[in-house]
């Protein structure tokens, strides 16, 4: 049992990153699968796929995209835990890495990223950053 469905997805990513893994699987959720939108939409990953075995949990597997060698994926770390939700206004969202990195936020329109945001005018809970 995992009390962090999505920490445990960036963990996931994170590990098959630094290992230099062409793809990882995770366990399917909505949110999750959200989450993979974005990191989609902005160019993270090359795609991701569900896949359904027979008497099994569904599962995405994640396709990781590399630049030179090295996983575009720098960095990925949670922000707002089960145990400290954190929560940011548009006046509140900086920047990540001086603009060369993004926030996933959620927010009253859908999962999207901290650009995404500022163009919808609305804040929401900061799920993770990404450079």
């Amino acid at each position: 049992m995992v009390n962090d469905p999505l920490g445990d997805m960036i963990a996931r990513i994170r590990n098959a990153a630094q290992r230099r893994r062409g793809k990882v699987r995770t366990p399917a959720s909505r949110m999750r699968e959200r989450v993979l939108d974005v990191l989609l939409s902005e160019g993270y990953i090359r795609g991701y796929a569900l896949v359904q075995e027979p008497g099994a949990f569904p599962q995405f597997e994640v396709e990781l995209k590399y630049f030179d060698g090295q996983p575009v994926i720098a960095e990925i770390s949670r922000v707002s835990k089960p145990g400290r939700r954190v929560y940011a206004s548009i006046a509140d969202l900086k920047p990540v890495k001086n603009g060369l990195g993004i926030s996933i936020l959620s927010t009253p329109k859908g999962v999207m990223s901290d650009s995404a945001a500022r163009t919808a005018n609305v804040g929401g809970e900061v799920l993770c950053q990404v450079y």
